[in-house]
């Protein structure tokens, strides 16, 4: 093989591609003349290697991990590798089965650095040595030209809505949701501004901003506010029964009386697309104070996104119920023995104080009146307890009428105020309470604090009920 010609052959038309694309492909094409292997271009396209070019493969990795595979690696080191034997190298990603070779070369940029691989993948014998020089000298002219050209290709739309969808479905709360959602909406219609407008059981509300909102955005959110909820309202409404709609732009045509806040923020390009169902649902407002023409793939794009972030909002809210059920008592609402473990080990020596509280002649009322009528007692006085607790105090029901409160305390004796309020607050329901008090001590586990609370509530048991006795320091 005269590979001197293989690369004069291979890059004579280099000088007349257009564009990077152009490029690649005319290079994997030319080489495929010469060389019997599985041809690929791979550039860094945002955060991956994306494959611009390749030869007919039954299978081909559109895009790897900058570090995943032999191309990887060759990315990451900037330094190429030859393979006699692929099933011995660990990081070798299978694209056939007959492969047993592999030369990856970096595709270096004037300056060295690299900016993707030109890699093949051979399964008859051949001598590997030639080959690999070869790969080099074509890599390094290709990554001239590249570069000559502008670059690598830039992320496509369509990618950057599949890159936003992964990082939506990865997010763990509303608000981080909702962030990427009008993140991604300005990136992908390349609009200034985006904002989501949710709708609740308090009417509708504005969402989270961006990570780094923008002025437009700061005026959006300022004029919605300002409009109230009854506009917001009226925004999703018209969205839901009329669909998505856009603007072009054009000057001299003033908007609905619904978009009138919009106008006052400077908008003069918009999009508009609706959000999850009418009932609940909202709308994603993406904007710019330029005179724009978006088309209607762009509509089509925010509509997807629109619906991607519904999705995963719906999932979020779902999991945070079930995650609540499975914390929570059923018959009174309070949180129970998991989320009352999790909130003790917490406790502050000197600080956090345990109230342990039980029912004075529950079982009596069981078995004279039955379970509903204990049930509807238990019901009543969880609520009557959590009304007499102040902000930020937190009550748990730990079994069938026994209950704890952890509340934070500056001294002892405030923790017997509290104990004694919640008595007073069970009298009024007609049903009287016994609470033992003890405060976490120094080096003392949470479990010890909770027993001396216990104690301190059998003393009351023992001495007449409907009374608060605070246990002693150990």
């Amino acid at each position: 093989m005269d590979h001197n010609r293989v690369i004069r052959d291979v890059t004579v038309r280099l000088p007349m591609a257009s564009t990077a694309v152009e490029a690649c492909q005319w290079t994997v094409d030319a080489l495929a003349r010469y060389a019997p292997a599985t041809i690929s271009v791979l550039l860094q396209v945002h955060d991956r290697l994306r494959c611009i070019a390749a030869t007919g493969s039954w299978h081909v990795f559109s895009t790897v991990p900058p570090k995943a595979g032999i191309v990887g690696r060759v990315y990451a080191s900037g330094v190429g590798a030859t393979v006699a034997q692929v099933a011995d190298d660990p990081d070798y990603l299978p694209l056939r089965p007959d492969v047993t070779a592999e030369i990856c070369v970096p595709v270096l940029d004037p300056a060295g650095r690299p900016i993707g691989v030109l890699d093949l993948q051979w399964s008859d014998p051949v001598e590997l040595g030639p080959w690999r020089e070869t790969a080099e000298r074509l890599a390094n002219r290709l990554g001239a030209r590249i570069v000559a050209l502008g670059g690598p290709p830039a992320e496509s739309r369509s990618e950057k809505l599949l890159r936003h969808a992964a990082a939506m479905t990865a997010a763990q709360t509303d608000w981080e949701l909702m962030t990427a959602a009008i993140g991604a909406a300005r990136d992908v219609s390349t609009l200034a501004a985006a904002v989501l407008v949710l709708g609740g059981r308090d009417g509708p509300r504005l969402g989270a901003p961006t990570r780094t909102p923008g002025e437009l955005e700061h005026r959006l959110r300022a004029e919605l506010a300002e409009a109230g909820t009854p506009a917001l309202g009226r925004m999703i409404g018209r969205a839901h029964r009329h669909g998505a709609a856009y603007t072009l732009g054009e000057a001299g045509h003033p908007p609905t009386v619904d978009y009138a806040p919009l106008a006052r923020a400077g908008v003069r390009t918009l999009v508009v697309v609706p959000v999850g169902s009418p009932d609940t649902g909202g709308v994603l407002l993406v904007a710019d104070e330029r005179l724009l023409s978006p088309d209607p793939t762009t509509v089509s794009l925010m509509e997807l996104l629109a619906g991607q972030a519904w999705t995963c909002l719906d999932r979020l809210r779902t999991l945070a119920q079930l995650s609540e059920q499975a914390n929570s008592d059923p018959l009174t609402g309070l949180r129970h023995t998991g989320p009352f473990g999790q909130r003790i080990a917490t406790a502050t020596p000197g600080r956090t104080a345990l109230l342990a509280i039980d029912v004075d002649g529950f079982k009596s009322v069981n078995d004279t009146y039955g379970h509903q009528a204990g049930d509807r007692l238990l019901v009543g006085l969880a609520r009557a307890l959590q009304e007499a607790l102040r902000q930020g105090d937190e009550l748990f029901r730990v079994g069938g009428d026994e209950f704890v409160a952890v509340i934070e305390v500056n001294r002892p004796a405030e923790a017997v105020r509290i104990g004694e309020r919640l008595a007073e607050a069970a009298r009024r329901t007609g049903q009287t309470i016994s609470v033992g008090v003890a405060v976490a001590e120094p080096r003392e586990s949470p479990e010890a604090t909770l027993r001396r609370a216990d104690q301190a509530l059998y003393t009351v048991k023992r001495t007449g009920r409907d009374a608060v006795h605070l246990a002693p320091a150990t």
